[in-house]
C-alpha cells in the first residue's frame, strides 16, 4: 500500500498534473490533489500525493522537500492521519448561553 505525502508553500498556480510530473520523478504517483477553498475553488496552498510504495514517498520527500517550485521552497513530508492532525472542534463561547439556543 502507498504512502500520502504532504506538499506545503504550493504555488497557487500549480496544477495536479505538475505536481504528478514531479513526484513520479522519484516513484510512481497513485493520485495528487491540490487542496482548494469550497467557495472560490482556488488553491490553498497545499497538496497530497499519494506514492504507490512506502520508499516511492521517502525517496520523493527526500529529493522533494525545499525544492523550488516557481520560487517557492515546497514543504514536502509525510502526511500525518487526520485523526492525529485534527480532533473534534470545539465552539468557542461568543456570548449568550453557549450552547447555541435560541430563546
Amino acid at each position: 500500500m502507498g504512502k500520502r505525502v504532504f506538499v506545503g508553500n504550493l504555488p497557487f498556480s500549480a496544477t495536479e498534473d505538475q505536481l504528478r510530473e514531479l513526484f513520479s520523478q522519484h516513484g510512481e504517483v497513485a493520485s495528487a490533489e491540490i487542496v482548494k477553498d469550497k467557495f472560490t475553488e482556488r488553491s490553498r496552498g497545499f497538496a497530497f500525493v499519494e506514492m504507490a510504495t512506502d520508499e516511492a514517498a521517502a525517496a520523493a520527500v527526500a529529493a522533494l522537500n525545499q525544492y523550488q517550485m516557481d520560487g517557492r521552497p515546497l514543504t514536502v513530508n509525510e502526511a500525518r492521519a487526520r485523526t492525529e492532525s485534527r480532533g473534534p472542534r470545539e465552539r468557542g463561547n461568543r456570548g449568550g448561553d453557549g450552547g447555541g439556543n435560541r430563546w
